[in-house]
């Protein structure tokens, strides 16, 4: 493996890392959220509003979760494509763009994914209870 091949590699790994450390840190944002959003219905008399704006931002997290899965996603296919890629053809190119037709790469397909579904769905499942049971 030529030295222009292991670099290539490092880059991409590097932007793998970042993007799993992006998810990471959204994630600790949604629980301190919800944590919060939470400590303030306690303190309300109830009603729709405050619980479907947690919703509203349940959903907005999620969306841009899936976006970062799916962009994660393409930079592992990337990352395999120079793996086996001939050492002369090497062009240290980041481009993902043909990458992102795949159907598991896409953000919809990401949000629905085991790692986002069963960590988002519990989450807005207990919002949906709560409007239900609070009229």
């Amino acid at each position: 493996m030529s030295e222009a091949k292991i670099k290539h590699l490092e880059m991409i790994q590097g932007v793998i890392s970042r993007m799993a450390g992006n998810l990471f840190f959204l994630r600790g944002w949604v629980v301190t959220l919800v944590a919060g959003m939470l400590a303030l219905l306690s303190q309300l008399d109830g009603g729709i509003l405050p619980i479907a704006f947690l919703m509203g931002i349940m959903f907005i997290f999620w969306v841009y979760d899936g976006y970062f899965l799916g962009l994660e996603k393409c930079y592992r296919d990337l990352y395999d494509k120079i793996r086996k890629e001939k050492d002369e053809n090497i062009d240290f190119s980041m481009d993902v763009t043909e990458f992102k037709k795949y159907k598991k790469n896409s953000v919809v397909y990401c949000m629905f994914s085991e790692t986002l579904f069963f960590f988002y769905a519990p989450i807005l499942g207990a919002a949906i209870y709560l409007i239900i049971n609070t009229q």
